[in-house]
């Protein structure tokens, strides 16, 4: 029956200003009003909705005001640079340094992240999984993606 996330929405203070960072960030503006816009994330299956209203002062839990994208393998190896070429600082999420990708492991499945914000502070994530449904994960949890290595 379920096929996948058609839709996830943020608080946003300024529409312009989310606007300007969500096309920065690659999204395509779908549609616009006076308190809401949408971006699509993969045109016509998935988009994002920003909401202009007071509640961006939500403190911020991750499920609350958090957003994943999903990557490929070779576009989060990247994804460091490519954030900051546009402006965006990486940030540290779980203690570890932002040097590079991250390795988030919840046996039986291994995934690769790196974390920002947008300009409300709602925490948004570049992912990419590399071992699903696999019991015999190859990393350390709270390691870098330089130390992962692809089943031979």
């Amino acid at each position: 029956m379920i096929k996948g996330l058609y839709e996830a929405h943020l608080p946003v203070k300024d529409l312009t200003r989310s606007i300007e960072f969500y096309e920065k960030i690659g999204l395509e503006l779908a549609s616009e009003s006076e308190k809401v816009v949408f971006f699509w994330i993969e045109k016509e299956k998935s988009w994002l909705g920003l909401w202009k209203t007071d509640k961006v002062n939500t403190p911020y839990h991750p499920s609350l005001r958090h957003i994943a994208f999903q990557v490929d393998l070779d576009d989060i190896r990247k994804a460091k640079h490519w954030l900051m070429d546009r402006g965006i600082e990486v940030r540290e999420e779980f203690g570890i340094p932002p040097k590079e990708p991250i390795i988030l492991l919840n046996k039986p499945h291994t995934h690769a992240a790196i974390y920002f914000h947008d300009p409300d502070g709602n925490s948004l994530e570049l992912i990419t999984p590399l071992q699903i449904d696999d019991a015999n994960v190859n990393v350390d949890n709270k390691s870098y993606l330089s130390e992962w290595k692809e089943k031979e």
